[in-house]
């Protein structure tokens, strides 16, 4: 039976991130970063929205990581952007945890 975008998708068990860590994961077609802030897991894009950074090999610091290109700040909690050179804010989506796996639903 095929899923339709609306569904949540596994990407991970809960232990492959650990607090403090982020990891890129493709849900669909998309690139999709999953961090763990104190031990709650968060999803936004991981294509940096200036030049296409990955932001998964960045740096996580709190709530924020940083694009490795040009330093672009996003808070992970609601895709914001922190500090430029980067404008357009990452798409951010739905999280859940269920029996120990990550659960990622693309809502865009």
């Amino acid at each position: 039976m095929a899923k339709s975008v609306a569904d949540f998708v596994r990407v991970a068990s809960a232990s492959e991130i650990p607090e403090g860590k982020m990891r890129k994961v493709i849900v669909g077609s998309q690139q999709v970063l999953v961090a763990n802030v104190k031990g709650k897991y968060y999803a936004i894009g991981n294509v940096c929205t200036h030049l296409g950074g990955p932001l998964d090999k960045g740096i996580l610091e709190g709530h924020e990581v940083e694009c490795p290109l040009h330093r672009s700040h996003f808070d992970v909690t609601n895709g914001a952007v922190k500090r430029g050179p980067a404008t357009r804010p990452e798409p951010v989506y739905d999280v859940k945890v269920e029996s120990g796996s990550i659960l990622v639903r693309l809502t865009q």
